[in-house]
Protein backbone atom coordinates (compact mmCIF):
# COMPACT_ATOMS: atom_id res chain seq x y z
CA UNK A 1 0.00 0.00 0.00
CA UNK A 2 0.93 3.57 -0.69
CA UNK A 3 2.04 5.62 2.28
CA UNK A 4 0.85 9.08 1.82
CA UNK A 5 3.53 11.41 3.54
CA UNK A 6 1.35 14.60 2.72
CA UNK A 7 -1.95 13.35 4.46
CA UNK A 8 -3.45 16.64 4.88
CA UNK A 9 -2.49 18.01 1.60
CA UNK A 10 -5.15 18.57 -1.04
CA UNK A 11 -3.67 17.76 -4.70
CA UNK A 12 -6.10 19.31 -6.58
CA UNK A 13 -4.72 21.65 -9.15
CA UNK A 14 -7.38 24.13 -10.26
CA UNK A 15 -6.89 27.36 -11.60
CA UNK A 16 -10.97 28.57 -10.66
CA UNK A 17 -13.36 27.56 -8.42
CA UNK A 18 -15.45 24.74 -10.06
CA UNK A 19 -18.78 25.83 -10.84
CA UNK A 20 -21.93 23.19 -9.57
CA UNK A 21 -24.56 23.65 -7.02
CA UNK A 22 -24.97 26.75 -4.61
CA UNK A 23 -25.47 26.46 -1.22
CA UNK A 24 -29.60 27.48 -0.74
CA UNK A 25 -30.53 29.74 2.10
CA UNK A 26 -32.50 27.21 3.39
CA UNK A 27 -29.49 24.78 4.75
CA UNK A 28 -32.20 21.66 5.20
CA UNK A 29 -32.75 21.96 1.23
CA UNK A 30 -30.50 19.76 -1.10
CA UNK A 31 -31.08 21.55 -4.56
CA UNK A 32 -31.60 18.97 -7.61
CA UNK A 33 -28.22 18.33 -10.22
CA UNK A 34 -27.98 21.25 -12.53
CA UNK A 35 -27.99 19.60 -15.73
CA UNK A 36 -27.24 22.96 -17.84
CA UNK A 37 -23.51 22.15 -18.08
CA UNK A 38 -23.05 20.76 -21.97
CA UNK A 39 -19.80 18.54 -21.73
CA UNK A 40 -17.51 17.79 -24.52
CA UNK A 41 -18.12 14.47 -26.63
CA UNK A 42 -16.24 11.82 -27.33
CA UNK A 43 -15.39 10.69 -30.83
CA UNK A 44 -18.78 8.61 -31.29
CA UNK A 45 -20.70 10.81 -29.47
CA UNK A 46 -21.42 10.04 -26.04
CA UNK A 47 -20.63 12.58 -23.09
CA UNK A 48 -16.81 12.48 -22.61
CA UNK A 49 -16.75 11.83 -18.35
CA UNK A 50 -12.77 10.57 -19.55
CA UNK A 51 -10.02 10.82 -16.62
CA UNK A 52 -8.70 10.98 -13.59
CA UNK A 53 -11.09 11.96 -10.19
CA UNK A 54 -9.59 11.42 -6.84
CA UNK A 55 -11.87 11.40 -4.20
CA UNK A 56 -9.19 11.89 -1.35
CA UNK A 57 -10.58 15.48 -0.08
CA UNK A 58 -13.80 14.44 1.25
CA UNK A 59 -11.48 12.03 3.62
CA UNK A 60 -9.13 15.12 4.44
CA UNK A 61 -11.91 17.49 5.05
CA UNK A 62 -13.46 14.37 7.50
CA UNK A 63 -16.60 14.54 5.63
CA UNK A 64 -19.26 11.42 6.79
CA UNK A 65 -21.07 9.61 4.89
CA UNK A 66 -23.34 9.83 8.08
CA UNK A 67 -24.55 12.91 9.69
CA UNK A 68 -24.22 14.02 13.01
CA UNK A 69 -27.12 13.61 14.99
CA UNK A 70 -27.22 17.16 15.92
CA UNK A 71 -27.59 18.64 12.83
CA UNK A 72 -30.81 17.09 12.04
CA UNK A 73 -32.36 17.59 8.57
CA UNK A 74 -29.85 20.63 7.76
CA UNK A 75 -27.44 19.36 4.95
CA UNK A 76 -25.05 21.81 5.25
CA UNK A 77 -22.86 23.99 7.62
CA UNK A 78 -24.19 27.53 8.78
CA UNK A 79 -21.31 30.28 8.06
CA UNK A 80 -19.50 30.07 11.52
CA UNK A 81 -19.67 26.47 11.45
CA UNK A 82 -18.02 26.69 7.56
CA UNK A 83 -15.30 29.59 9.10
CA UNK A 84 -13.85 27.14 11.53
CA UNK A 85 -13.45 24.42 9.25
CA UNK A 86 -12.09 26.59 6.78
CA UNK A 87 -9.76 27.62 9.42
CA UNK A 88 -8.97 24.13 10.20
CA UNK A 89 -7.74 23.62 6.80
CA UNK A 90 -5.63 26.82 6.61
CA UNK A 91 -4.06 25.68 9.55
CA UNK A 92 -3.13 22.73 8.29
CA UNK A 93 -2.13 23.82 4.93
CA UNK A 94 0.36 26.17 6.62
CA UNK A 95 2.41 22.73 7.68
CA UNK A 96 3.10 22.08 3.76
CA UNK A 97 3.93 25.60 2.14
CA UNK A 98 6.73 24.04 0.28
CA UNK A 99 4.96 21.08 -0.61
CA UNK A 100 2.31 23.97 -1.98
CA UNK A 101 4.77 26.16 -3.75
CA UNK A 102 6.82 23.98 -5.33
CA UNK A 103 3.63 21.05 -6.37
CA UNK A 104 1.49 23.97 -7.48
CA UNK A 105 -1.37 22.32 -5.69
CA UNK A 106 -4.23 24.66 -4.00
CA UNK A 107 -4.10 23.05 -0.64
CA UNK A 108 -7.31 21.83 1.83
CA UNK A 109 -8.84 24.90 2.34
CA UNK A 110 -8.60 25.93 -1.45
CA UNK A 111 -9.78 22.91 -2.44
CA UNK A 112 -12.88 23.73 0.19
CA UNK A 113 -13.27 27.13 -1.23
CA UNK A 114 -13.42 25.70 -4.66
CA UNK A 115 -16.49 23.56 -3.83
CA UNK A 116 -19.81 23.71 -1.93
CA UNK A 117 -18.76 20.21 -0.71
CA UNK A 118 -17.38 22.01 1.54
CA UNK A 119 -20.16 23.23 3.11
CA UNK A 120 -21.68 20.02 3.76
CA UNK A 121 -22.04 17.86 6.67
CA UNK A 122 -22.53 14.77 5.44
CA UNK A 123 -22.16 12.43 1.85
CA UNK A 124 -26.31 11.05 2.52
CA UNK A 125 -28.54 13.29 1.54
CA UNK A 126 -31.48 10.75 1.60
CA UNK A 127 -33.41 10.06 4.71
CA UNK A 128 -33.41 14.06 5.26
CA UNK A 129 -31.99 13.68 8.34
CA UNK A 130 -28.25 12.23 6.37
CA UNK A 131 -28.56 9.24 8.66
CA UNK A 132 -28.60 5.80 7.27
CA UNK A 133 -32.08 3.99 7.47
CA UNK A 134 -33.00 1.38 10.44
CA UNK A 135 -32.40 -2.23 9.65
CA UNK A 136 -35.25 -4.57 9.36
CA UNK A 137 -35.45 -7.08 12.38
CA UNK A 138 -34.12 -10.12 9.76
CA UNK A 139 -31.10 -7.86 8.80
CA UNK A 140 -30.22 -7.44 12.90
CA UNK A 141 -28.85 -11.27 13.76
CA UNK A 142 -27.09 -11.34 10.26
CA UNK A 143 -25.15 -7.72 11.21
CA UNK A 144 -24.37 -9.49 14.75
CA UNK A 145 -22.83 -12.61 12.94
CA UNK A 146 -20.87 -10.78 10.15
CA UNK A 147 -17.07 -11.39 10.35
CA UNK A 148 -14.66 -9.13 10.39
CA UNK A 149 -10.89 -8.65 11.83
CA UNK A 150 -12.93 -5.20 12.80
CA UNK A 151 -15.43 -6.59 15.39
CA UNK A 152 -13.64 -8.29 18.56
CA UNK A 153 -14.40 -10.83 20.43
CA UNK A 154 -14.66 -13.39 17.40
CA UNK A 155 -12.47 -16.23 17.23
CA UNK A 156 -11.38 -16.71 13.59
CA UNK A 157 -10.17 -19.97 13.11
CA UNK A 158 -10.16 -19.78 8.65
CA UNK A 159 -10.47 -17.36 5.99
CA UNK A 160 -14.11 -17.14 6.05
CA UNK A 161 -13.73 -15.78 9.36
CA UNK A 162 -12.64 -12.60 7.86
CA UNK A 163 -14.10 -10.27 5.73
CA UNK A 164 -13.36 -9.19 1.63
CA UNK A 165 -11.03 -6.28 2.70
CA UNK A 166 -9.06 -8.25 5.30
CA UNK A 167 -8.16 -10.72 2.59
CA UNK A 168 -7.60 -8.03 -0.13
CA UNK A 169 -10.41 -8.94 -2.73
CA UNK A 170 -11.85 -5.55 -2.79
CA UNK A 171 -13.55 -3.45 -0.79
CA UNK A 172 -17.08 -4.54 -2.02
CA UNK A 173 -19.93 -2.36 -3.68
CA UNK A 174 -20.86 -0.32 -3.36
CA UNK A 175 -17.93 0.39 -0.43
CA UNK A 176 -15.59 0.98 -3.24
CA UNK A 177 -17.56 3.77 -4.57
CA UNK A 178 -16.87 5.34 -1.69
CA UNK A 179 -14.07 7.67 0.12
CA UNK A 180 -10.98 6.04 2.05
CA UNK A 181 -8.28 7.25 4.46
CA UNK A 182 -6.06 6.51 0.82
CA UNK A 183 -5.98 5.00 -2.32
CA UNK A 184 -8.84 6.96 -3.59
CA UNK A 185 -8.35 7.43 -7.00
CA UNK A 186 -10.86 6.72 -10.21
CA UNK A 187 -10.11 6.74 -13.27
CA UNK A 188 -12.81 6.35 -16.14
CA UNK A 189 -12.23 5.20 -19.63
CA UNK A 190 -14.65 4.52 -22.50
CA UNK A 191 -15.32 2.94 -25.55
CA UNK A 192 -17.99 2.81 -28.13
CA UNK A 193 -20.83 1.00 -25.96
CA UNK A 194 -18.58 0.64 -22.60
CA UNK A 195 -17.70 2.51 -19.65
CA UNK A 196 -14.42 1.34 -16.72
CA UNK A 197 -14.77 2.58 -13.94
CA UNK A 198 -11.17 1.68 -12.73
CA UNK A 199 -10.53 1.76 -8.96
CA UNK A 200 -6.81 2.47 -7.88
CA UNK A 201 -8.03 0.41 -4.76
CA UNK A 202 -8.59 -3.53 -5.79
CA UNK A 203 -11.47 -3.03 -7.99
CA UNK A 204 -12.56 -2.12 -11.75
CA UNK A 205 -15.94 -2.17 -13.19
CA UNK A 206 -16.96 -2.82 -16.61
CA UNK A 207 -20.31 -1.62 -17.70
CA UNK A 208 -21.79 -1.92 -20.81
CA UNK A 209 -24.04 0.53 -22.33
CA UNK A 210 -27.58 -0.19 -23.84
CA UNK A 211 -29.76 -3.17 -23.40
CA UNK A 212 -27.70 -5.87 -21.65
CA UNK A 213 -29.21 -9.42 -20.26
CA UNK A 214 -29.48 -9.61 -16.73
CA UNK A 215 -27.15 -12.45 -15.14
CA UNK A 216 -29.46 -15.14 -13.99
CA UNK A 217 -30.12 -15.38 -10.22
CA UNK A 218 -27.00 -17.43 -8.92
CA UNK A 219 -24.13 -15.72 -10.84
CA UNK A 220 -22.86 -12.85 -8.72
CA UNK A 221 -19.75 -11.22 -7.73
CA UNK A 222 -18.56 -8.32 -5.08
CA UNK A 223 -19.14 -5.89 -7.79
CA UNK A 224 -22.20 -7.00 -9.21
CA UNK A 225 -23.36 -6.66 -12.78
CA UNK A 226 -23.63 -2.89 -13.43
CA UNK A 227 -25.23 -1.92 -16.70
CA UNK A 228 -25.51 1.62 -17.75
CA UNK A 229 -27.73 4.19 -20.26
CA UNK A 230 -27.36 7.97 -21.14
CA UNK A 231 -29.92 10.14 -19.50
CA UNK A 232 -29.33 13.36 -21.21
CA UNK A 233 -26.00 13.88 -20.62
CA UNK A 234 -25.98 12.00 -16.96
CA UNK A 235 -24.37 8.55 -16.85
CA UNK A 236 -27.27 6.13 -15.05
CA UNK A 237 -25.94 2.45 -13.55
CA UNK A 238 -27.76 -0.14 -12.43
CA UNK A 239 -26.27 -2.15 -10.46
CA UNK A 240 -27.55 -6.11 -9.20
CA UNK A 241 -26.71 -9.44 -8.65
CA UNK A 242 -24.37 -8.47 -5.65
CA UNK A 243 -22.96 -11.49 -3.73
CA UNK A 244 -24.93 -11.59 -0.69
CA UNK A 245 -23.60 -12.36 2.73
CA UNK A 246 -23.16 -11.13 6.39
CA UNK A 247 -21.05 -9.19 5.50
CA UNK A 248 -20.89 -9.06 1.79
CA UNK A 249 -19.83 -5.01 1.68
CA UNK A 250 -17.45 -4.67 5.17
CA UNK A 251 -16.64 -1.19 5.42
CA UNK A 252 -19.75 0.81 3.75
CA UNK A 253 -20.54 1.84 6.92
CA UNK A 254 -17.23 2.96 8.65
CA UNK A 255 -17.21 6.40 7.45
CA UNK A 256 -20.38 7.01 9.41
CA UNK A 257 -20.42 9.31 12.17
CA UNK A 258 -21.22 6.67 14.79
CA UNK A 259 -17.73 5.80 16.92
CA UNK A 260 -18.76 1.98 17.00
CA UNK A 261 -19.04 1.86 12.80
CA UNK A 262 -15.64 0.24 12.65
CA UNK A 263 -16.69 -2.37 15.17
CA UNK A 264 -19.31 -4.09 12.98
CA UNK A 265 -20.10 -5.28 9.82
CA UNK A 266 -23.45 -4.54 7.34
CA UNK A 267 -25.18 -7.34 5.86
CA UNK A 268 -26.15 -7.47 1.81
CA UNK A 269 -28.96 -9.70 0.59
CA UNK A 270 -30.00 -10.85 -2.99
CA UNK A 271 -32.37 -8.14 -3.24
CA UNK A 272 -29.47 -5.26 -3.46
CA UNK A 273 -30.37 -3.13 -6.02
CA UNK A 274 -27.81 0.32 -6.88
CA UNK A 275 -28.92 3.13 -9.22
CA UNK A 276 -25.39 5.67 -9.50
CA UNK A 277 -25.87 9.01 -11.81
CA UNK A 278 -22.52 10.44 -12.84
CA UNK A 279 -23.43 14.23 -14.06
CA UNK A 280 -20.36 16.56 -15.17
CA UNK A 281 -21.22 20.12 -14.53
CA UNK A 282 -17.75 21.31 -15.43
CA UNK A 283 -14.72 20.70 -16.74
CA UNK A 284 -13.07 19.81 -13.55
CA UNK A 285 -16.23 18.47 -11.88
CA UNK A 286 -18.80 15.36 -11.76
CA UNK A 287 -21.61 15.12 -8.99
CA UNK A 288 -22.13 11.26 -8.34
CA UNK A 289 -25.09 10.47 -6.85
CA UNK A 290 -25.74 6.67 -5.43
CA UNK A 291 -29.13 5.44 -4.19
CA UNK A 292 -29.16 1.94 -2.87
CA UNK A 293 -31.72 -0.12 -2.00
CA UNK A 294 -32.11 -3.61 0.24
CA UNK A 295 -35.37 -4.45 1.49
CA UNK A 296 -34.27 -7.31 3.53
CA UNK A 297 -31.63 -5.14 5.09
CA UNK A 298 -32.59 -1.60 5.28
CA UNK A 299 -36.24 -0.28 6.11
CA UNK A 300 -35.66 2.23 2.94
CA UNK A 301 -33.29 3.37 0.88
CA UNK A 302 -30.75 5.98 1.03
CA UNK A 303 -29.04 8.11 -1.35
CA UNK A 304 -25.54 9.91 -1.06
CA UNK A 305 -23.90 12.56 -3.45
CA UNK A 306 -20.61 14.11 -3.45
CA UNK A 307 -18.25 15.27 -5.69
CA UNK A 308 -15.38 13.99 -7.79
CA UNK A 309 -12.95 16.85 -8.82
CA UNK A 310 -10.57 16.18 -12.22
CA UNK A 311 -6.62 15.67 -11.31
CA UNK A 312 -5.14 14.11 -14.70
CA UNK A 313 -2.11 14.61 -12.63
CA UNK A 314 -2.81 12.06 -10.13
CA UNK A 315 -0.64 8.97 -10.16
CA UNK A 316 -1.83 5.54 -9.85
CA UNK A 317 0.84 3.20 -7.78
CA UNK A 318 0.52 -0.84 -7.80
CA UNK A 319 -2.15 -1.57 -5.12
CA UNK A 320 -0.16 -4.72 -3.83
CA UNK A 321 -2.39 -5.47 -1.17
CA UNK A 322 -2.60 -9.70 -1.22
CA UNK A 323 1.54 -9.76 -1.36
CA UNK A 324 2.85 -9.51 1.89
CA UNK A 325 -0.63 -9.99 3.37
CA UNK A 326 0.57 -12.36 6.42
CA UNK A 327 -2.14 -10.44 8.85
CA UNK A 328 -4.67 -12.90 8.08
CA UNK A 329 -2.57 -15.65 8.89
CA UNK A 330 -1.16 -13.68 11.86
CA UNK A 331 -4.60 -13.41 13.02
CA UNK A 332 -6.11 -16.70 12.31
CA UNK A 333 -2.84 -18.42 14.49
CA UNK A 334 -3.07 -15.87 16.93
CA UNK A 335 -6.62 -16.48 17.23
CA UNK A 336 -5.92 -20.19 17.54
CA UNK A 337 -3.50 -20.03 19.99
CA UNK A 338 -5.42 -17.52 22.09
CA UNK A 339 -8.38 -20.02 22.16
CA UNK A 340 -6.07 -23.23 22.92
CA UNK A 341 -4.37 -21.19 25.71
CA UNK A 342 -7.95 -20.06 26.93
CA UNK A 343 -8.78 -24.05 26.90
CA UNK A 344 -5.89 -24.89 28.81
CA UNK A 345 -6.01 -22.03 31.87
CA UNK A 346 -10.16 -23.17 32.11
CA UNK A 347 -8.80 -26.79 32.51
CA UNK A 348 -6.72 -25.66 35.25
CA UNK A 349 -9.31 -23.20 36.73
CA UNK A 350 -7.06 -20.39 35.73
CA UNK A 351 -8.45 -16.93 33.89
CA UNK A 352 -9.27 -17.75 29.98
CA UNK A 353 -8.39 -14.11 27.74
CA UNK A 354 -9.81 -12.38 24.83
CA UNK A 355 -10.15 -15.87 22.12
CA UNK A 356 -9.74 -13.11 19.66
Amino acid sequence: MRNFIFAALATVALATPASGQIVPDDLTTMPPVTTDYEPPRTPWGDPDLRGTWPIENLDQMNLPIEREEEFGNRAWLTNEEYAERLAAARESDGSFEEELRTRGTIGLSGWLESTDMGRRNSMLVDPPNGRFPPLTEAARPLQEAGRSSWVSGQPRDWITDLDIYDRCVTRGFPASMFPFPYNNGIRVFQAPGMVVIHHEMMSTRIVPLGPTERWPEDVRTYMGQPIGHWDGNTLVIETTNIVDGDAADPDIHRRAASPNAWDTTYPTSAEARVTERLTMVSPERIIYEITYSDPQVYTAPWTARYDWTRNDGYEFYEFACHEGNVQVRDMINSSRAQRLRDAQAAAEGGEAGSGE
